[in-house]
């Protein structure tokens, strides 16, 4: 049964191996625009669930969405962070021409991943208000947060399991299928919403239902790409048996990813209960539009990152440094180009994009401006998320765990208790340019310097080798 395992491997290895050999240019086109197609259908279903909720049940209920959904995703996150550990070590060794390992990764993440989020779930379940009320379900926030947590949490393991296969499919080359991973439950959601909110009439509970289904139809759909003989890699008993080695690097390099998220949950704390302080639930409401609208804007340049992760792994397990350079460079000058474009939109829009999420006045005044200043620093934050993944690509998980942290947990979150202190609600806004200003010149330094520490050296040595060889024959 293993043989059989690295059999269809090597005889499948076409995607993996044009990793180190296409074009960069159309390697990264290939890699992410995928992606981002993937990211831009899902942001596009998140913008679209708000719009029902904001319109069909009111501005209480973007703020309960806005409060729960940083705790679903630090659940789920565990699968996205062992897909993420999981999927930089297939990459390498895919490039390195180690079969077995890459299979036995597989397995072992899938084990990971339903152990821990089930675990996981039951403890969020227990500790329900508590959780709520921590991320701020303060007020009248808190009743109908309820409702969308107890519907919602029911569909996490669907969405763990989805996340780490999404990277999965990624390492192993096979960047539609990833995308086809994240299309299913946001075109599932598109669908189920407006059954369930109006013609059912279920209100909040229908879009919770319609997210929950949504997942297990993703989950389902990477399901069927693995067990269908379409996957390089299949799972078997043999392999989902843990083994320590696999698991510890699996963690080493998936904490980066867990650390982010559990760093963004952490900011949703201080956000929320800072925004309920100096703005009250409407507040909450507008950083609701503000969050949606981040998921939306950004999607080309997190696609851009999602497809240099196994570029970047793969070429540095192969040893060609020359091309772990040209991917670094080349997918920092895409995404800041493409980022500079999306904030001059925002900018130019900014009036048009709130009036899609509501009717409401009072948000309707307020959260444009509130918008723009979120976005200032927009044109940025490719070198801080390229920079970071570089590091996880290659399994250096200490500096690539530093980076991740920069923005929300070094900058971002002591600027939101900072500076509203200074400028009242505004500080708030301020606090997200600054704190990318910061994050992109950290990171920046700190790649540089890796490069002409480690790439530059050696492709200087890689072209000496050539121009040796190439006198001497």
């Amino acid at each position: 049964m293993r043989g059989h395992s690295f059999l269809h491997s090597n005889l499948s290895m076409n995607h993996s191996q044009e990793l180190g050999t296409k074009p960069m240019g159309q390697l990264l086109a290939k890699m992410a625009i995928p992606a981002s197609v993937g990211i831009l259908v899902m942001s596009i279903y998140f913008i679209v669930d708000t719009i029902f909720v904001g319109r069909f049940v009111g501005t209480l209920g973007i703020a309960a969405i806005t409060v729960v959904m940083p705790i679903t995703f630090f659940i789920s996150s565990i699968g996205m962070a062992i897909g993420v550990g999981g999927s930089s070590i297939i990459s390498r060794a895919l490039g390195a021409d180690d079969n077995r390992k890459a299979c036995h990764s597989f397995g072992n993440m899938a084990s990971l991943t339903l152990l821990i989020v089930m675990a996981v779930l039951l403890a969020g379940s227990f500790f329900k208000e508590p959780l709520l009320a921590l991320f701020g379900a303060n007020g009248d926030i808190m009743s109908p947060a309820k409702v969308y947590f107890d519907i919602i949490l029911i569909g996490v393991p669907g969405l763990a399991w989805s996340m780490m296969s999404n990277n999965v499919m990624r390492a192993e080359g096979r960047p539609k299928m990833a995308m086809l991973t994240m299309m299913v439950p946001a075109v599932a959601n598109l669908i189920l919403d407006p059954i369930l909110i109006i013609w059912l009439d279920m209100g909040l509970a229908g879009a919770a239902w319609a997210t929950t289904i949504s997942y297990y139809l993703s989950a389902g759909f990477a399901l069927w790409f693995f067990f269908s003989g379409r996957s390089e890699l299949r799972l078997y008993r043999s392999s989902m048996i843990l083994e320590a080695p696999l698991v510890k690097e699996i963690f080493s390099i998936g904490l980066v990813t867990l650390a982010r998220q559990g760093t963004i949950s952490l900011l949703s704390i201080v956000l929320n209960n800072t925004l309920f302080q100096f703005g009250g639930e409407l507040a909450v409401a507008i950083y609701g539009v503000i969050n949606r609208v981040m998921m939306f804007a950004n999607f080309p340049v997190l696609g851009i990152t999602q497809g240099f992760l196994p570029i970047a792994g793969y070429n540095y397990g192969a040893r060609k440094w020359g091309r772990v350079r040209d991917i670094i460079n080349y997918s920092i000058r895409s995404g800041t180009l493409i980022a500079v474009g999306l904030f001059t939109g925002i900018i130019f829009f900014s009036e048009q994009i709130v009036h899609l999420f509501t009717n409401d006045p009072e948000l309707l005044a307020k959260a444009p401006t509130a918008l723009v200043l979120a976005f200032l620093a927009t044109p940025l934050i490719t070198v801080q998320l390229v920079g970071a993944a570089y590091f996880q690509a290659i399994g250096k998980a200490k500096p690539a765990l530093f980076l991740t942290l920069t923005k929300q947990g070094f900058f971002l979150i002591p600027f939101v208790l900072l500076l509203p202190r200074l400028f009242g609600l505004d500080g708030i806004w301020y606090a997200f340019p600054v704190s990318d200003v910061l994050a992109a010149a950290v990171t920046y330094a700190y790649l540089r310097m890796e490069m002409r520490r480690k790439l530059d050296v050696a492709v200087r040595e890689e072209e000496r080798k050539m121009t040796v060889a190439g006198g001497e024959e």
